[in-house]
C-alpha cells in the first residue's frame, strides 16, 4: 500500500478570510526594497560603475529577470516569493565568482551583490513562513470553531 504524505497546507473554507500577521508587511517591504535595489545595482555597476568593457556592457541585462517577479511581489503572491527566494541564489553565485575573480571596485561591488542577495532571500524566507504559520493557525482555530467537540 502506498503511502501519501497529508498537505501540508489545506485550502481554506470559502470565504475564510486569514487575517495578516504581525511582520509581513515588513518581510514584503524588505523583499520589494532588496529586489529594486539589485535591479538598480546591477544597472550602474554594468553601465557606470565598473563595466565590462569600457562606456558599458551587455551585461546590464542581467536584471531583466528580476524585473519579472515585481508585479507578484507588489501583490503579495506567495507564489512569487517562492521562485524569487531560488532565482536570487544566481545573482549571489554570480557575485561570489566575481568576488574571486575581480580586483578593486568590481570586487568591492560584487560583495555588496551578494549581501543584497543574502538580505532578499532572508526577506523572501521570512515572508513566506510567517504567512504559512499565519494560514495554519488560522484554519486550525476555524477547524475547531466549526467543529466543537
Amino acid at each position: 500500500m502506498k503511502k501519501t504524505r497529508p498537505d501540508p497546507m489545506p485550502d481554506a473554507p470559502p470565504g475564510t478570510v486569514l487575517p495578516t500577521p504581525a511582520g509581513v508587511d515588513s518581510a514584503r517591504r524588505a523583499a520589494v526594497a532588496c529586489t529594486i535595489a539589485l535591479i538598480a545595482f546591477g544597472l550602474a555597476w554594468e553601465l557606470w560603475l565598473a563595466p565590462l568593457r569600457p562606456g558599458g556592457s551587455w551585461w546590464a541585462i542581467k536584471v531583466l529577470p528580476l524585473c519579472l517577479p515585481l508585479p507578484g511581489l507588489l501583490k503579495n503572491r506567495m507564489y512569487t516569493y517562492r521562485a524569487l527566494s531560488l532565482l536570487v541564489w544566481l545573482y549571489a553565485t554570480e557575485g561570489l565568482v566575481r568576488v574571486g575573480s575581480d580586483r578593486g571596485l568590481s570586487q568591492a561591488l560584487a560583495g555588496l551583490e551578494v549581501l543584497l542577495c543574502v538580505a532578499l532571500f532572508v526577506a523572501c524566507t521570512l515572508h513566506i513562513r510567517l504567512r504559512l504559520k499565519s494560514a495554519r493557525a488560522a484554519l486550525a482555530a476555524a477547524g475547531a470553531a466549526t467543529n466543537p467537540s
